[in-house]
């Protein structure tokens, strides 16, 4: 018995739409990876800023970080270095006594209140230094390792061109305005971070709050230090041409940041504005440890050796900064080079560790040779060529 046309019909559509169902389901899934998507940083009142994680040196957010400012009395974290520096060289001791010249005791600005012709300690002129900003116990130490402010310049420029501070020139020890003098956003990052690492216990000085010299106390100009509890250091400045300035640091757990602010309208309003950039880096973004120093992380085929594998590593420790909540979904590939032969040298380069997040590139890192190799015997040279010629055939 024939169907009527509509129930035909009807019962051919339901066959089409069933088939539509079960032809959808047997199509392939998209792939979609989770976003690594963060916020904008916030909107900074500064001409200038940045914010790096310590570790990585990834730069979490910026601004001109890379123009020319007036470094006012953040100048003095180069003073600070320079002399830290002389004092593990032995060059001074912290018990020395310093004459205070004339010229010390005149600078205008910021003081300690040395006196003239008066002795001091090394370690109470760095206290005034770091602590209270003392333009005359900046000048002090100057004179007192170089013989002269001109010269301690001079030495301040060598360590500022050492550590790859290549947009910085520097006229005095104290920040007082000069055309000449001059730095960025960025160079005080890399200064405070080479500070941080090579010195963690002189750093400490930086987060005391408060130094009394000559019956007279006076408090870090660095309020971050009662505001946050994770801030240790490190320095303000301000000129009326320079603005209101502040490089600070913090460590949250295991994770430690760099922010610089540069040409704010008050001093309240550099604290505020690095308090927003550290916010943002330690919510927004998590730094993890993959390798260190010389692990070894493979081991790769050495030709005409008197081995035949040798380990690779990198040359120093590797941190990545990436996304809060990514660090599933990096992938880490590397390769070698094709038919590394001997002699070999501990250090020299076999290859690339490449991370990536996404399309995204975290790090590339040269993989080392982490120990030497020196050439094998004829016969051995002639058994690696015979083989080679036979994997070149092989394909």
């Amino acid at each position: 018995m024939l169907m009527p046309k509509h129930i035909v019909t009807l019962f051919t559509l339901c066959l089409f739409a069933f088939g539509q169902i079960a032809f959808a389901e047997t199509l392939p899934k998209p792939n979609i990876s989770t976003p690594h998507v963060i916020p904008s940083a916030p909107n900074i009142a500064a001409k200038a800023y940045l914010v790096i994680d310590f570790n990585s040196g990834h730069v979490l957010a910026e601004k001109r970080s890379n123009e020319r400012v007036e470094p006012a009395s953040l100048t003095k974290i180069m003073t600070g270095y320079v002399v830290i520096n002389e004092l593990a060289n032995g060059n001074i001791n912290l018990d020395d006594m310093v004459t205070i010249s004339s010229k010390a005791w005149k600078m205008p600005g910021s003081k300690m209140f040395i006196e003239v012709g008066k002795k001091v300690f090394v370690k109470d002129l760095i206290k005034g230094m770091v602590i209270q900003s003392g333009n005359d116990a900046s000048v002090a130490l100057a004179e007192h390792i170089a013989g002269s402010e001109e010269v301690f310049a001079q030495l301040m420029n060598k360590y500022a061109k050492s550590l790859g501070m290549t947009n910085t020139n520097f006229m005095n020890a104290t920040g007082l305005p000069n055309p000449n003098h001059y730095t960025t956003a960025a160079d005080l990052a890399i200064l405070t971070k080479a500070l941080i690492s090579k010195f963690p216990e002189e750093y400490k000085w930086y987060s005391q709050k408060k130094f009394t010299f000559n019956g007279i106390t006076q408090y870090n100009r660095n309020k971050l230090l009662w505001q946050d509890p994770t801030v240790d250091g490190l320095k303000t400045g301000h000129t009326e041409s320079a603005g209101y300035c502040l490089v600070s640091s913090a460590k949250r757990e295991d994770t430690r940041l760099i922010t610089v602010v540069l040409g704010t309208s008050s001093s309240k309003m550099r604290v505020q504005e690095s308090q927003k950039l550290l916010n943002y880096g330690f919510r927004f973004f998590e730094t993890h440890k993959l390798y260190s120093a010389k692990q070894r992380l493979n081991d790769v085929k050495v030709w005409e050796g008197t081995r035949d594998l040798i380990g690779v590593g990198l040359d120093k420790d590797l941190y990545i900064t990436i996304p809060r909540g990514q660090y599933k979904n990096i992938k880490i590939e590397s390769s070698v080079h094709p038919e590394i032969k001997a002699p070999l040298e501990a250090g020299q380069s076999l290859g690339t560790l490449h991370i990536t997040l996404g399309d995204e590139t975290i790090a590339d890192q040269e993989l080392l040779a982490l120990d030497s190799v020196e050439e094998g015997s004829f016969f051995k040279k002639i058994m690696d060529q015979f083989k080679l010629f036979i994997n070149s055939i092989i394909g």
